[in-house]
């Protein structure tokens, strides 16, 4: 039985992550870390703790869906506990996504900006189209609910980046993130990434492929949180027995 320990088990991931621990057979919910008070209950012998290392030392998997501030808070303990580490935050600045990365050279790390399978597929689909169709212009846009609080999303980023390396460009150099007003024609370049907010959508993301006389979308709409949850426990199950590395759900899922 694998011993999972959760980051972020106050906010409304983790309480779909503790339900779901507890209910698969090959899996313990050893340890949750709070900052603030825990509505969601859990068995009476799990360590509820406010100190990653005490969370670390408890647990074979740790998995991560908080805050930046957090998920460096955990990455700094774990270069001196090494953890398996599954992480599922997004919005990180580059001193964290280097931290990421210098953690996965002691620990397996497995990071990916959505934990479904769907999205995994998408990426791949991504890249291959936007490597054919080089005349077409792209476009992404994701939809989510009103409380979350970064955009774009990190996963319509990640999307971005598997269209900027089928086209073979920085992605830095031609993402777009909003227009207003008297901007002029849409250049050749551009990759566009817009985000809309508003009520309980959990999550949808659309790339668009777009030229005169036809255009192609390829769409993934979340209807569950769940679909993240499971999948960032498979995700934990196929990390345990891994070397130290850095991977993604890819990886996981084979594909």
């Amino acid at each position: 039985m694998i011993k999972v320990g959760i980051v972020g088990s106050t906010g409304r991931m983790g309480a779909h992550l503790i339900k779901n621990v507890t209910e698969d057979e090959a899996l313990r919910l050893a340890a949750v870390h709070v900052f603030d008070e825990l509505k969601t209950a859990v068995p009476e012998d799990t360590l509820i703790t406010n100190s990653m290392e005490a969370l670390l030392e408890a647990c074979d998997a740790v998995v991560d869906f908080s805050a930046p501030a957090a998920t460096q808070a955990l990455c700094e303990a774990a270069l001196r506990n090494p953890t398996p580490l599954v992480i599922a935050t997004t919005g990180f600045d580059k001193h964290q996504q280097n931290l990421i990365e210098e953690a996965a050279q002691e620990m397996p790390v497995l990071y990916s900006s959505n934990m479904s399978a769907g999205i995994a597929l998408l990426k791949q689909l991504v890249e291959r189209v936007a490597a054919t169709l080089k005349d077409f212009d792209i476009e992404i846009v994701e939809m989510h609910h009103r409380h979350k609080v970064d955009a774009p999303s990190g996963t319509a980023l990640t999307l971005a980046e598997f269209a900027a390396k089928g086209r073979g460009v920085d992605l830095d150099k031609v993402r777009v993130s909003g227009r207003d007003g008297q901007i002029g024609p849409r250049s050749k370049e551009e990759i566009a990434v817009m985000a809309l907010r508003g009520g309980d959508i959990v999550g949808r993301h659309t790339v668009g492929f777009y030229n005169d006389g036809e255009y192609l979308e390829l769409n993934h709409t979340a209807t569950s949180r769940e679909t993240f949850s499971k999948g960032a426990l498979r995700a934990a199950k196929w990390l345990v027995a891994q070397p130290a590395g850095f991977y993604t759900i890819n990886d996981c899922l084979g594909i």
